[in-house]
């Protein structure tokens, strides 16, 4: 995920270690000695980032982030104690790797981590203009939040993501083609949406 987003070799080093860190089994001074200063105070970062996480449990109240007051209050410390960006690429990578990995655990853990996810980590990434992180993080978490509506517009869609994004593509090139055969300047923008997407979109239209 991280070297899709190009970041260098000290935040891949981090993401690397961040979890024998946290975990206990190496300690941050043998990091910064055999890493450097650089690569131990990242993953310092993230440890900071997780230890609010943890603290302020604001995803017991109503599923999909309708307690927006302390949810916000959480994202806001997050983004104003972090000063390097590359500490909440690091954690949204994380993040990702965490909800995609939950498929075979318990319903108790799929629920806690889908939560965490789609009320603070989501929003994160749309702030960091991350878009295809974000669809993937509000899909997953739909997935297990809302698991029935989230199978039904699945296979209702009876198309995989990349097909709809190769469709968009056609009728783009397409309508291009026709504006510019009728003389027509003009730009043809459009996008496939994803299931939490349409969801969203179905129940503010009725």
């Amino acid at each position: 995920i991280l070297v899709e987003l190009e970041l260098d070799q000290n935040a891949i080093n981090a993401a690397i270690l961040y979890r024998a860190v946290r975990e206990g089994k190496v300690a941050l001074e043998t990091i910064q000695n055999d890493f450097g200063e650089e690569t131990a105070k990242l993953i310092n970062g993230v440890m900071q980032m997780a230890a609010i996480s943890a603290t302020h449990r604001p995803f017991k109240g109503s599923v999909l982030g309708q307690s927006q007051g302390q949810i916000d209050n959480v994202r806001k410390m997050l983004v104003t104690m972090i000063d390097d960006v590359r500490v909440v690429l690091i954690k949204l990578a994380e993040r990702t790797c965490a909800i995609r990995a939950v498929k075979d655990a318990s319903s108790e853990k799929r629920q806690r981590v889908a939560r965490e996810v789609f009320d603070i980590y989501a929003p994160l990434a749309h702030r960091l203009g991350i878009g295809y992180i974000k669809w993937e993080l509000e899909d997953l978490s739909f997935r297990y939040l809302h698991s029935s509506a989230y199978m039904k517009i699945a296979k209702l869609l009876d198309e995989r993501r990349v097909d709809r994004d190769s469709f968009v593509k056609r009728m783009t090139s397409k309508l291009e083609l026709e504006l510019e055969n009728a003389h027509i300047e003009g730009e043809v923008e459009g996008r496939s949406k994803h299931i939490y997407s349409i969801w969203r979109k179905m129940r503010r239209k009725n």
